[in-house]
């Protein structure tokens, strides 16, 4: 008996030892920049590395696209990866940057951020660490450009890390400096090397700030993941809806001789376009008649039809799904078209957050010359259920 007690033991401990490992992996800290001349740019490198100076965690560098596409950028920050509006949901914590213009953000960092609006409406980054940083060339405005930043990062329920007085006693006081209690920013135009080191080291430090909150709130929800019971974890699906204000509509109704779902060896399978209330959301084409954020809100529509669909294929309970197979998104669109993975994030995204682990899926995207009912999406969906 003392053996079999003995055997259970170590077997309880291998498994907690083995969850421990797998929700211990790295903090990821995305620092995201619009900088022209390279000013911000140099900023941005100074925050990523305080962000890496803390454990185990990792810093990404990438850039907002430009507006005008002709527009010259500084060598170096012309090689940054630029990044897209639905990978912000993939981090820990963000550091955002930019330079001021007009006492505000720059008009390409606001312009990403007015493509946010199925990231806000499904909550995505509410609880995510975010920091702000400047560049401004006469030091005019910065500390209300950091506030205006503050209010889109409020909107959409980030935590915001200030800086306060950390690194202030080690400032350079013989010259002009950008240091303020929201954020590091740089007075660019001001005499000698800028950003100076005195800004780049209060950028450091408020790196490490970020990093220190990102990886303590992953923490708290490693934590929280290795405490969940089973039980909780079957009724999370409800909860899950309830928190993100996700109505689920009414399942459309077929308009020709076939079904909405069917069930072959456990599996569902669905199509479903973009029907709200009883119209095409959005018709038409994309790159013409139908802007790109046109276009994900009816892809964010159409993935809510899906799910009404499959609410009824589980008998009215989506706890019953056991993992999301396979989505495949249909795009009418123009034929010069190319950024239908983008669009498609929208579905990805909420399947994502709804279904958590079990809504991770293999995924496909493919333009078409029309759709259905002018229709700018079709998605086809496949899930297991018990």
């Amino acid at each position: 008996m003392k053996k079999q007690l003995l055997v259970l033991l170590i077997a309880i401990f291998i498994g907690f030892g083995s969850n421990a490992q797998t929700k211990s992996s790295e903090t990821n800290v995305l620092v995201l920049i619009y900088s022209q001349n390279g000013g911000t740019y140099k900023m941005a490198k100074a925050i990523a590395d305080g962000v890496q100076e803390y454990p185990n965690t990792k810093a990404t560098l990438k850039r907002v696209p430009s507006i005008n596409p002709k527009e010259k950028l500084n060598a170096d920050v012309e090689k940054l990866p630029v990044a897209t509006i639905e990978e912000l949901a993939n981090y820990d914590g963000i550091a955002f940057g930019s330079p001021v213009h007009f006492a505000n953000i720059s008009a390409d960092m606001n312009y990403f951020f007015s493509q946010s609006i199925p990231l806000w409406t499904s909550r995505t980054l509410e609880g995510k660490p975010a920091t702000v940083f400047m560049s401004a060339g006469s030091g005019a405005g910065k500390e209300a450009a950091i506030l205006s930043f503050w209010n889109i990062l409020a909107s959409h329920g980030m935590v915001i890390v200030p800086t306060g007085i950390m690194g202030t006693a080690t400032l350079d006081k013989t010259v002009p400096q950008g240091n303020t209690p929201f954020g590091a920013t740089s007075l660019a135009g001001s005499t000698g090397i800028r950003p100076s080191q005195s800004e780049l080291n209060l950028a450091k430090e408020q790196g490490k700030a970020l990093a220190r909150v990102a990886s303590g709130l992953r923490n708290t929800e490693n934590i929280k993941s290795v405490k969940t019971t089973s039980v909780e974890s079957k009724s999370d699906i409800n909860k899950t809806l309830k928190d993100n204000n996700i109505v689920i509509p009414e399942a459309p109704k077929p308009v020709g001789n076939y079904v909405p779902f069917t069930i072959s060896d456990h599996k569902v399978y669905i199509n479903q376009v973009a029907l709200k209330d009883g119209k095409i959301l959005n018709p038409g084409k994309v790159g013409a008649t139908v802007t790109e954020d046109q276009a994900k809100e009816a892809t964010y529509q159409t993935m809510l039809n899906v799910f009404a669909v499959l609410k009824e294929a589980c008998g009215g309970d989506l706890n019953k799904v056991k993992q999301c197979v396979q989505l495949t998104g249909y795009f009418n669109t123009t034929p010069e078209y190319t950024q239908h993975a983008g669009l498609m994030n929208s579905a990805s995204n909420l399947t994502a957050l709804v279904f958590g682990e079990k809504g991770k899926h293999a995924r496909a995207t493919i333009g078409a010359a029309s759709l259905p009912i002018n229709s700018a999406v079709e998605i086809q969906a496949i899930f297991e259920i018990e």
